[in-house]
């Protein structure tokens, strides 16, 4: 399964009239960073305008994810429609965007579009399970020694 994110518009999206603050660009990412471990998902994420060297050495460590800013004189429109075009088994491809354009043309090439609303709900879903799941992986606190001699005064040592 792999997810095409239209990056400026779900900015838009999850950030309303903060969406152009770099420090929200770098939180989306780590977001989709943590989403795509936990769900083994491919992500490619398409921003129009320059990616920061932050942002590209963050995502650069990942082998299923990717940010790509499009070539001079293209918008991440023109790199997201060439995407799906390359895309071998479109069935499995979510194509995140509210732009109708975007949605439709996924839509008529075989790929899934998400609306950002649809794909936020399951970014929170996604990320609110892997947190459930971390907090069940913790181990018990083992008691100190004092505690276990608190523990032996009030209870008694039954040992001897």
């Amino acid at each position: 399964m792999a997810y095409l994110v239209d990056g400026n518009n779900f900015l838009g999206f999850a950030f309303p009239g903060r969406h152009r603050d770099p420090e929200n660009r770098m939180a989306l990412v780590r977001k989709l960073l943590a989403f795509r471990k936990f769900t083994g998902s491919r992500v490619v994420l398409v921003f129009d305008g320059r990616v920061s060297d932050d942002l590209a050495a963050l995502a650069g460590g990942e082998e299923k994810f990717r940010v790509i800013q499009p070539p001079e004189g293209d918008s991440a429109d023109d790199v997201i429609r060439g995407l799906i075009d390359r895309q071998k088994d479109r069935r499995r491809l979510f194509v995140v965007s509210s732009d109708r354009e975007i949605r439709s043309y996924a839509r008529e090439a075989g790929a899934q579009p998400l609306t950002c609303r649809d794909f936020a709900a399951e970014l929170k879903g996604a990320l609110k399970e892997r947190k459930a799941l971390k907090e069940m992986d913790k181990p018990e606190p083992r008691a100190s020694a004092m505690e276990l001699g608190l523990w032996l005064e009030v209870f008694g040592d039954k040992r001897r």
